[in-house]
């Protein structure tokens, strides 16, 4: 049990009214699970406002709520403590409360539209082979060591990080890699962390059903860097330009990795292939087993930040060099048949650009391209047309088809993706509603020597529908047909 006064620590309270020597056994944003002697924090959600609960959270125990407007009616045996942004005074609560586990490894914050997760998930398992109790909070999975905890969102809530932490921390991890997310950026989530470092792969159009304008979302990214102490380093890619504005107010130390610009950190691709990749990178030819000059870019950024956490050289080239390609980016496998099929995570116009880019880089061109591609449902409708047009534009043939629709009508969101597609280019295109048989009507339409492209859902072992999310597994079903 900690004392409340011990947890407002740093936390920029405007008034408390009551007593803060109480002690406090546990804290809860969420209302069902407030249990005796906890202090409960009123949140402002996208969805609901936790001050409605307040009176439910005093009912099953709640000694202490901390809130941004007090209720008509204060009961006095409960601490209130005002906020001006209970979501931050979460995240520096959530610290104080697991004891500030970030400052006791170096966490380091990976963030941009695309390459977060391999860029995180290539770190933990680089630094794991150097010998180093690592960490990791990614979007596929959560990893303390080797032990692998579900994720649930790209960015967790405070509570869930700084458990998580705490534990990496009692397990003796020196360094923890995690994805930021704009979205925890905008909602605190990261309040009250301590980074030794951030790194900013890229930004391109995404997440603007909740954003609303670029410039919103890019605030967002921005956000976290100029979050960053002056003890911490900012790693960025110049060649995506809005690498320079990342840096802008930052107090970490600066440093840029590129392939095109004069930069800290420079590569060059000496060969792309379906076998792997050849860079000239730390003034060595290193020949690397990922695929495509986005996969490029991730491995100079995972070179960069090591680099930076004072790894050595000759080791780090090494380790890198053997690594596979992360579960659901650009996964590929070879049919009976002569048939290329390659699974991969790409649901923003960017991110298909840049997979559709890389095929046409290291094909041969005799066989036709066949790309099957949709849009998630209850996201950015912005991007969908989009979508359509670039997956157009680089393959021979296109299925349109359902990907997570959620809760809407995947017809709609396949009509608003048709909208993308222009006249001379509609022969090329079907529209199966059914992601399984669209996949399957693309291996029935595939020669030798073709490529089939299953793009959006990557890792990802479900198709979510109503609400009720079904088994589905792009990597499975596509291996399973092409296998005969």
């Amino acid at each position: 049990m900690m004392k409340l006064v011990d947890l407002l620590k740093d936390v920029a309270v405007l008034r408390i009214m009551g007593e803060t020597d109480t002690g406090i056994s546990s804290l809860h944003f969420d209302s069902r699970h407030v249990a005796h002697s906890s202090l409960f924090v009123a949140l402002r959600g996208t969805l609901s406002d936790g001050h409605q609960f307040i009176g439910q959270a005093i009912e099953k125990g709640a000694v202490a709520i901390v809130c941004e407007h007090l209720p008509e009616k204060t009961e006095k045996n409960i601490t209130w403590i005002l906020v001006a942004d209970s979501n931050r005074s979460l995240g520096e609560l959530s610290s104080n409360f697991y004891e500030n586990p970030s400052r006791h490894l170096k966490l380091i914050g990976v963030t941009g539209t695309n390459g977060k997760t391999t860029t995180v998930t290539l770190l933990h398992q680089l630094f794991r082979e150097l010998g180093h109790g690592t960490g990791l909070l990614s979007t596929i999975q959560n990893k303390i060591n080797d032990t692998v905890f579900p994720a649930t969102h790209t960015t967790p809530d405070p509570l869930q990080i700084n458990g998580l932490l705490q534990q990496m921390v009692a397990l003796e991890c020196a360094y923890c890699f995690m994805e930021v997310s704009s979205h925890a950026v905008d909602q605190q989530r990261i309040a009250g962390l301590n980074f030794a470092g951030g790194v900013f792969t890229n930004l391109t159009h995404d997440h603007l059903d909740y954003h609303k304008t670029f410039s919103a979302y890019l605030k967002a990214k921005k956000g976290f860097f100029d979050q960053l102490p002056d003890t911490a380093f900012a790693l960025v890619n110049k060649d995506d330009k809005n690498g320079k504005i990342m840096l802008q107010n930052t107090a970490a130390s600066k440093y840029t990795y590129s392939f095109h610009a004069m930069a800290d950190f420079r590569s060059k691709i000496i060969e792309n292939q379906f076998l792997g990749l050849q860079l000239n990178i730390g003034s060595q030819e290193v020949w690397f087993r990922l695929i495509g000059h986005f996969n490029a870019y991730n491995l100079l950024a995972v070179y960069a930040t090591s680099m930076l956490l004072k790894q050595e050289h000759t080791e780090v080239l090494t380790h890198l060099s053997s690594m596979e390609a992360v579960n659901g980016r650009f996964n590929h496998l070879r049919s009976p048949e002569g048939i290329i099929g390659i699974v991969d995570y790409a649901h923003t116009p960017d991110a298909l650009k840049n997979v559709l880019e890389t095929i046409h880089s290291i094909r041969d061109h005799n066989g036709q391209l066949i790309t099957v591609v949709g849009a998630g449902g209850n996201r950015d409708t912005l991007k969908r047309p989009l979508m359509a047009g670039i997956a157009c534009e680089f393959s021979d043939k296109v299925i349109l088809t359902s990907d997570n629709p959620r809760f809407e009508e995947p017809e709609i969101i396949l009509e608003e993706m048709q909208k993308g597609v222009e006249i001379h280019q509609a022969k090329k295109v079907l529209v199966i509603v059914n992601r399984l048989e669209a996949i399957k009507t693309a291996c029935a339409l595939a020669k030798r020597g073709d490529i089939i492209l299953v793009a959006g859902k990557g890792h990802e072992t479900y198709q979510e529908i109503k609400g009720v999310r079904h088994h589905f597994d792009d990597k499975e079903v596509l291996n399973q047909i092409l296998s005969g």
